[in-house]
């Protein structure tokens, strides 16, 4: 097997690129199917944001989300988070209550929305649940009956909570190819994972090529990211930090100094061992956090 992968599916603007296209909305289908419900399955698709590098091309703030509507009429939003986010369960309702209000957009009336299905698919642990893959809807608190339309409804797919040896459901296989994809090559996946849709999945990001462009923007994503990240952990340091500063203040300037520099390589090689653990590529973690290649096979 492959030991890695040039890109990963788990940074949003490969899972975009891989999922977000008219050329491989079987995939995102399946995808789909796989988490909703038996009422929710859908035949067909029509992906109304599909990937385009020149709508992200100096907006790393952009939100690299996937907008469907189905056949059946009801849309569907699907975003893949890497980022470790204290307040992501808001931005997650928020948007989703964005995609419910555009509807309105189009003249329609209130008795014209249709149900919109939030997929979200987290690399780290964001809820007090204990599975992985949690389903939210407005119920009734003394009698635990739904509201009166469904039209609300929250997936959260925690990443980190899978245990990468179950294959009892469609989300199971298609969350170890999520987790593991660079593990994996097309012709020799796993026979748990020897379906249609995840081996085409599998075959699309080995044939995925990234133009210069597109290279620079997801080695950019990377970098902003990881920088996103290490601002965040700094963020929940600061207070410890603020008590290790008053205890060393007698301390030798050279010491201070040196223990700095140790810091700094800490942090340099905890970012690279978090992206091989997600089978990004030795030369974009080097090109990231400037270590050598050398020292990242090491890690």
């Amino acid at each position: 097997m492959s030991t890695t992968k040039k890109i990963s599916p788990l940074v949003d603007f490969t899972f975009k690129k891989l999922f977000g296209v008219d050329e491989s909305k079987d995939i995102l289908l399946d995808l789909i199917n796989a988490v909703v419900s038996t009422e929710d399955q859908l035949a067909d698709l029509e992906i109304k944001n599909p990937y385009n590098a020149q709508n992200f091309k100096n907006d790393k703030l952009s939100i690299l989300d996937i907008k469907a509507r189905g056949v059946n009429k009801k849309w569907y939003v699907i975003e893949m988070q890497i980022l470790d986010q204290n307040y992501f369960d808001a931005r997650a309702l928020y948007y989703w209550s964005r995609v419910y209000h555009t509807q309105l957009a189009n003249g329609i009336n209130y008795d014209c929305l249709e149900k919109t299905i939030s997929i979200n698919f987290l690399n780290f642990n964001c809820l007090d649940e204990e599975n992985y893959h949690n389903t939210y809807k407005l119920t009734n608190q003394k009698t635990g009956n739904l509201y009166p339309n469904d039209h609300v409804e929250l997936h959260f797919i925690e990443l980190k909570k899978y245990q990468q040896d179950s294959f009892a459901s469609a989300l199971d296989k298609w969350t170890n190819f999520l987790v593991k994809a660079y593990e994996y090559d097309a012709k020799h996946l796993p026979k748990e994972l020897q379906i249609a849709g995840i081996k085409r999945a599998t075959a699309l990001l080995e044939e995925m090529s990234l133009t210069p462009e597109e290279r620079e923007n997801y080695e950019s994503r990377l970098k902003w990211m990881l920088d996103e990240e290490m601002a965040i952990k700094k963020a929940k340091e600061k207070g410890f930090k603020k008590g290790v500063k008053e205890g060393i203040k007698k301390g030798e300037a050279l010491g201070i100094k040196r223990g700095e520099a140790l810091g700094i390589k800490k942090n340099q090689l905890e970012t690279a061992k978090k992206l091989k653990e997600i089978g990004v590529d030795a030369k974009d973690i080097a090109k990231v956090t400037n270590l050598t290649i050398k020292q990242i096979e090491k890690i």
